[in-house]
């Protein structure tokens, strides 16, 4: 039996700006319906054939505003336009038909779905990173890894919780 990989995806930047700043992790959960493994690009890591290879098998991949942030960073950044390559499927709309409004933390915490580190937020992503850079803090690397992983995990989560509140 051929099972359909569908893959989370989530990245972190230097900030916010498409043309200024650039992407300094892409956490990917690729799962199979049963077994699932997250992959992170770091730094120097982060190009488009080691994130094509990431994505190898997948079918479609799910993000929290990725269509107006990920993907287009993704795309300027690294001249890769994944909605012409794998499907996608952006879970924010989903939660805005369902009446949960609010960045990925902010859903999570009104359906119930647990994040292991708390208070940190996207501007803290970025703190961590240069902190890591600058004064080559390891711990701050190990963090901000940690934080990007429970996002594209969660993602799954909120997907399934999304799936089951609409049977």
């Amino acid at each position: 039996m051929y099972l359909l990989l569908e893959a989370y995806l989530d990245i972190e930047t230097t900030g916010l700006s498409l043309f200024f700043d650039a992407i300094t992790v892409i956490g990917i959960y690729r799962c199979d319906g049963r077994n699932g493994e997250v992959i992170q690009l770091v730094g120097e890591e982060v190009t488009g054939d080691n994130l094509l290879k990431a994505l190898e098998g997948v079918n479609t991949i799910y993000t929290y505003n990725g269509s107006r942030f990920d993907f287009p960073f993704i795309h300027t950044s690294m001249g890769m336009d994944l909605e012409a390559r794998f499907q996608h499927h952006d879970l924010m709309y989903d939660c805005w038909e369902n009446n949960l409004f609010g960045g990925l933390k902010a859903v999570e915490q009104q359906l119930g779905i647990p994040r292991h580190l708390q208070g940190i937020d996207g501007v803290e992503a970025v703190e961590l990173w240069w902190r890591y850079k600058i004064d080559h803090d390891n711990n701050a690397l190990a963090l901000l890894l940690q934080y990007n992983k429970e996002d594209v995990v969660n993602l799954k989560a909120l997907n399934e919780r999304l799936s089951s509140e609409s049977r």
